[in-house]
């Protein structure tokens, strides 16, 4: 995969930047995007599978993974089938950022703020090329651990049924931090049937009421 451009306005709005951009960050943004750009090795992994209902709970077909909480069975409501996928921007990036911490912390932030961009990049390019099949006709957005209530913890699962660790290198400390820190998992539900919009986004994150990096003060819907 192969990305030539990073979404610098999505940077800002990580770094918590607003209004015009100065040209002394203007400058620094161009010159750290450069550097991630040839640093990064975007990468993703994904299953297809269908979904199991128990009781409460959302099980993984042919798996031990289950989703648990009401936020991801509202998600999933409709959906017989789920892609459950992980993205990465390789452990380089995460180099990278560590070495312009002792060098330089604007370049450092400026850095981590287009790192950051640049796996939600990764996986929107990856949603389009394995949604593109007439199967995927209706489909969710992107679910992550962490999300609402389902358990961070899942993490690990979601890893290790992708067997993402030997795949893309994608690991997870016993603090479910994802190691390369850039790095997503998640969850799309898949249905043959047009689904019901929902609130999402910021809205269902544990972090809204204290998150300075919201797009926006109203909830999202997919």
């Amino acid at each position: 995969m192969i990305i030539s451009e990073l979404n610098k306005a999505e940077a800002l709005r990580y770094m918590g930047h607003k209004g015009d951009v100065p040209p002394v960050l203007s400058d620094i943004l161009d010159k750290c995007e450069k550097m991630v750009l040839e640093a990064i090795k975007p990468a993703y992994v994904y299953r297809e599978a269908s979904l199991i209902r128990e009781d409460e709970n959302i099980k993984i077909a042919d798996s031990s993974l289950c989703l648990t909480g009401n936020d991801i069975a509202r998600h999933l409501k409709g959906c017989d089938k789920a892609i459950i996928f992980a993205a990465t921007l390789s452990s380089s990036a995460d180099t990278l950022i560590r070495r312009l911490e002792a060098e330089d912390m604007a370049m450092a932030l400026a850095a981590d703020a287009l790192c950051s961009a640049a796996v939600e990049q990764v996986c929107d390019i990856a949603e389009k090329e394995f949604l593109s099949s007439d199967c995927c006709n209706f489909h969710t957005r992107r679910f992550s651990a962490g999300y609402g209530d389902l358990p961070v913890s899942l993490q690990k699962d979601i890893v290790f049924y992708l067997n993402a660790q030997r795949r893309i290198g994608l690991t997870v400390t016993e603090n479910y931090m994802m190691i390369p820190r850039k790095s997503v998992t998640a969850i799309i539900g898949i249905s043959d049937n047009k689904l019901e919009k929902h609130i999402g986004g910021c809205a269902v994150c544990n972090m809204r009421d204290r998150c300075d990096f919201s797009k926006c003060s109203n909830c999202d819907e997919f």
